[in-house]
């Protein structure tokens, strides 16, 4: 149970998001554990048992910049943990915010509330100093690879060849400008991330 008192970063009918902390691990692990989906189709196995641990405890590769990483949880009107979000702000380069991971429970897909929740965090995001969203989605994963394009994400080059565990992706990298900050702007600035980039 994730405690009542955490400030409300935002909220729609019926959920609202909260930052979490190492003291949730414990819910996390459940909720991770109740919806193994994104990791069975990601990394070719369930949760490990430490896997909230591991969300919270892992480091960005080495030279990465960035200013600091928000781990999210969205609470549904029964008080439990519905969906789990990590995000990193400043990557790279000021105002580039990166989402990680975004994990809805099983029983909420198909009803909208993945797109209400994500677009609300999208808001939040852009009150919050990003001018671009990054994220990574697996290249095959159609489900979600419409659901980024339909919330406005563009593909700028794929990676092959990427470990997750027990399997290996071609990871599309996907960005979205939040207002006047275009897209060519964010390339100039993030080359690693130019369709050209090894």
């Amino acid at each position: 149970m994730i405690s009542e008192k955490k400030p409300i970063l935002f909220q729609i009918e019926g959920y609202r998001a909260v930052e979490l902390g190492h003291d949730d691990i414990p819910t996390i692990q459940t909720f991770l554990e109740n919806n193994p989906e994104y990791f069975l189709s990601a990394e070719g196995c369930p949760p490990t048992d430490s896997q909230a641990k591991e969300e919270f405890e892992s480091e960005l590769p080495e030279g990465w910049a960035f200013t600091s990483k928000h781990t999210i949880g969205f609470i549904d009107a029964s008080e439990e943990l519905t969906g789990f979000a990590t995000i990193v702000s400043d990557l790279f380069t000021g105002g580039v915010w990166h989402l990680g991971l975004l994990i809805l429970s099983t029983d909420k897909h198909g009803q909208g509330v993945a797109r209400d929740l994500y677009g609300e965090l999208e808001r939040w995001l852009k009150a919050s100093g990003a001018k671009w969203l990054r994220l990574g989605v697996i290249a095959g994963n159609t489900r979600a690879e419409r659901f980024w394009e339909r919330n406005g994400y563009f593909e700028t080059r794929r990676r092959h060849g990427v470990v997750m565990r027990n399997a290996t992706h071609t990871v599309r990298v996907m960005i979205k400008p939040l207002g006047e900050a275009g897209l060519s702007e964010y390339l100039n600035l993030v080359s690693r991330d130019r369709p050209d980039a090894s």
